[in-house]
């Protein structure tokens, strides 16, 4: 055998292990950052009409999580220029 052909079994028998391993380290630092600095809740909106001085209604808090939800999304697959 010659050594290119050493080096291409040696690629292709690396390669998928490489994959995995970056699949699974990303997929593990996404989940320690969610569990960092979880989304916003109810909770936080409730607290975030308090300090401004104001008891929000039911409709208020589900309308300001609904537009943080739809101006996340919007961002998300917003075009660049």
């Amino acid at each position: 055998m010659e050594a290119w052909e050493i080096v291409g079994i040696t690629f292709i028998c690396l390669l998928p292990v490489a994959i995995f391993l970056t699949f699974y380290i990303t997929r593990k630092l996404i989940e320690k950052q969610l569990k960092e600095n979880p989304p916003i809740s109810e909770k936080q909106v409730r607290a975030m009409f308090q300090q401004m001085g104001r008891k929000p209604s039911e409709a208020q808090v589900r309308n300001t999580l609904n537009a943080l939800k739809g101006s996340k999304s919007k961002n998300k697959y917003k075009k660049r220029k």
